[in-house]
């Protein structure tokens, strides 16, 4: 297989990181094409290498230190949610938000992360720790947990207000979460899937979804329930027993690009 071949299906991974760095389209492919010159100029770089796409990546955050191809990115010439995230990606530190986008925007782990920023797994943990309370203080917000285990509760109550945000309520049942947003709105949900009356936490945020549209993030030891293959499908599902960190990037992630959740189709989750 040509070199070309082999880098083709990264590509579009590389067009979207260049633009996510950049804040504008035209400035992120100029970057993406820059890298790419510089794989030609020396193409030992990303031969033989195990991860291809983490090779670009490297080469592409050399080529972002190194040649200022565009201006810094306006935020007033996108609009909605776009402007929005471009702004608060240029309110993190650099190092931050760099590990910030590998991890949300393209799904990379820890190692995989640690590998293209040339640093320990210990300091990309200190990195997204960092992103994680950085968007916290921008993003802080009120959160309804849904959830009818009194200690997974407590413990999800402990890690959303230590990211800085506050519980509005703690539901145990679809009754009490339909009561609770009507007594205030929250600006994300936390929900499990079987509640402790035999009640569904699906058709309780479905309700909700039904007045109000917010984050969702589904935690929950069922996911196959919601993992259907149809459409919809949550954008955000955590499966139990959770990792109290990934919990807490999730969280980030939602609020940071306000990915608006919607109605689930029932039949489809419960069937």
């Amino acid at each position: 297989m040509s070199l070309s071949q082999a880098i083709a299906p990264h590509l579009p991974y590389l067009r979207r990181f260049a633009r996510a760095l950049a804040g504008t389209q035209s400035g992120g492919d100029a970057y993406a094409v820059a890298t790419l010159e510089a794989i030609l100029a020396d193409p030992a770089e990303v031969e033989d290498t195990p991860d291809l796409r983490v090779a670009l990546f490297r080469i592409l955050l050399r080529v972002w230190n190194s040649v200022p191809l565009n201006e810094a990115p306006n935020p007033d010439s996108a609009i909605g949610t776009e402007a929005n995230v471009q702004r608060r990606l240029e309110a993190l530190p650099p190092r931050p938000r760099l590990a910030f986008l590998l991890q949300a925007v393209e799904g990379l782990s820890l190692p995989r992360i640690s590998e293209t920023l040339s640093c320990s797994q210990d300091e990309v943990a200190d990195l997204l720790a960092e992103a994680n309370k950085d968007i916290s203080d921008q993003l802080a917000t009120d959160i309804l947990i849904i959830e009818d285990e009194p200690i997974i509760a407590m413990d999800l109550e402990a890690l959303v207000e230590g990211l800085g945000h506050r519980v509005t309520n703690i539901a145990r049942t679809h009754r009490e979460a339909v009561i609770a947003v009507g007594t205030q709105k929250p600006g994300l949900v936390l929900a499990d899937i079987q509640l402790a009356d035999g009640s569904s936490g699906i058709d309780a945020v479905n309700d909700i979804l039904s007045e109000i549209e917010i984050p969702v993030i589904f935690i929950t030891a069922y996911p196959e329930r919601l993992l259907t293959g149809l459409r919809p499908e949550p954008t955000f599902l955590v499966t139990k027993p959770f990792n109290a960190d990934a919990v807490k990037a999730i969280i980030s992630q939602a609020l940071f690009f306000d990915r608006r959740s919607h109605r689930a189709d029932s039949a489809a989750v419960n069937g």
